[in-house]
């Protein structure tokens, strides 16, 4: 047994999906059924946690590609990335328990 193996822990439920309550939240709301719903909500994750480098690059050569010019593509770009949601930084299990319990 490693020194670690006791310090970390599994995710509270290995055989939930994640974002299950997302999933739920479709299938009741639209007429998506559990995979259809599940197949989007993964979608939607890999899209948003495109890093921002690699999504500046990719939307430049976008617009570039419809004949913009830089004047047009950088601040039309500055105004998507602040849009786009930010996944949470990685944090430890003490960085977790400190804003616990200070």
């Amino acid at each position: 047994m490693s020194a670690f193996s006791c310090v970390e822990s599994p995710p509270v439920s290995t055989a939930r999906p994640l974002h299950e309550d997302l999933i739920q939240h479709l299938t009741r709301t639209t007429s998506l059924g559990p995979g259809e719903a599940a197949r989007v909500v993964a979608e939607v994750v890999t899209y948003f946690s495109e890093p921002a480098e690699d999504f500046v690059r990719r939307r430049h050569a976008e617009l570039k590609a419809r004949g913009l010019t830089n004047e047009q593509i950088f601040p039309g770009i500055a105004v998507e990335l602040s849009a786009r949601p930010v996944a949470a930084p990685e944090l430890s299990l003490r960085q977790l328990r400190r804003i616990v319990y200070g």
